[in-house]
């Protein structure tokens, strides 16, 4: 029974998105509280990247600090669970902090780098800002803010590769 629910659970995820993401549907109220309702019930159900979608909605557009810290720790669940895109947000809300996790540098710098080495180039980008300005708690360091900047390069599709450089 558990992969019939697991299944259920997918293609409900899979509704929910093409529902935020089609332009044909009006944006409606209703069409809205649907889709917001069935990435929930997947969130609650354990999809990560359920947690992620919609803990970062409910994060950043929560009416109320509630709201916001169930995004948290939906977010937080998911960036466990190994979601790049959860960990980078994990690594912002500990970086600003909020009323139930409060700024914590390091646990910054721990979720941006690894984001960023599974990834996602924002993350790298934003380590390799932090220790070219010693922000985060972190020293001032050339090497490391290369590394960084040249991985998030790298993610971004900015950067060619070596072999392709050389004639």
């Amino acid at each position: 029974m558990p992969q019939a629910s697991s299944l259920f659970t997918r293609l409900e995820y899979r509704l929910a998105e093409q529902l935020f993401h089609t332009r044909w549907l009006p944006r409606s109220p209703r069409t809205q509280r649907l889709t917001m309702h069935l990435f929930q019930r997947c969130a609650d159900a354990g999809h990560t990247a359920a947690l992620s979608v919609y803990g970062h909605m409910l994060f950043h557009r929560g009416a109320s600090p509630q709201d916001k810290a169930k995004g948290a720790r939906y977010v937080l669940q998911a960036a466990h669970s190994g979601d790049e895109r959860a960990q980078y947000q994990a690594g912002a809300i500990y970086e600003h902090g909020c009323a139930q996790y409060p700024r914590r540098d390091d646990h910054a710098v721990t979720w941006y780098a690894r984001a960023g080495e599974a990834g996602h180039a924002l993350a790298a980008a934003r380590l390799a800002d932090a220790y070219r300005h010693g922000q985060l708690g972190l020293a001032v360091d050339c090497q490391r803010a290369e590394y960084w900047q040249r991985l998030a390069d790298q993610h971004a599709g900015l950067e060619m590769p070596e072999t392709a450089t050389r004639h």
